[in-house]
């Protein structure tokens, strides 16, 4: 199976230090899913790769011929995962704007019946509640266990690896409670998917209200 990790903060710039502490946090967790999880593929998509426009246009508002390459390859890879991890740091007690805003470029279709799990590092426990209720949106809900990395910069080291005071094995089972689920959750998500396609049962809304169902 196939998981993005999407990496939720674009700051590379002080204060506060360290800088892009989220990319630490991301590279660990892709260190233990790698180290854990071997026989899936997983890749990083970090935010600071889609800047933003100035006027803000979501891919499916394009004509296919005319919506651009980055975004359409993105897309191309949303679809084609079996289950998401999102990394997130805290803004006034919500999910990071950059992560909300790469993510809304992208309709539900694509995300929906696969499953996600929410990683959130210092002050930013609280964005995993704003999280939970973005991605069931989505339609990939969240599993139930969560990451939240306290003091991540007394934690990791810039390369992602875990610092000489910490217990790596520790970090990594804790780790593991929550992609294990994710994991299951995906594999039981693609085989159902196999018996029964969820959008042909229940089409996408993509233009008009009744398609919804609505009177």
């Amino acid at each position: 199976m196939k998981f993005l990790v999407f990496l939720g903060t674009i700051r590379d710039s002080t204060p506060p230090k360290p800088a892009r502490l989220g990319e630490r946090v991301a590279k660990s967790c892709l260190e233990c899913l790698n180290e854990r999880y071997s026989e899936h593929e997983f890749e990083l998509i970090d935010a600071l790769d889609f800047p933003s426009e100035d006027v803000f246009k979501p891919h499916f508002a394009y004509a296919k011929s005319q919506a651009p390459e980055h975004l359409t390859a993105l897309a191309d890879k949303i679809s084609q995962a079996d289950g998401y991890i999102m990394v997130s740091p805290e803004y006034n007690h919500s999910m990071s704007p950059a992560l909300a805003d790469l993510l809304n470029h992208f309709g539900s279709s694509l995300f929906s019946y696969k499953p996600s799990a929410i990683v959130t590092y210092s002050a930013g426990l609280r964005a995993a509640i704003s999280l939970r209720t973005f991605l069931s949106e989505l339609g990939c809900l969240p599993v139930s266990a969560m990451i939240h990395v306290p003091k991540a910069q007394e934690r990791l080291n810039n390369d992602g690896s875990t610092c000489e005071s910490e217990d790596k094995k520790s970090w990594f089972n804790y780790y593991s409670r929550t992609f294990s689920q994710l994991m299951w959750w995906a594999q039981a998500c693609s085989q159902q998917t196999k018996r029964v396609d969820p959008h042909s049962m229940l089409k996408s809304f993509k233009t008009d209200p009744s398609e919804r169902n609505a009177p």
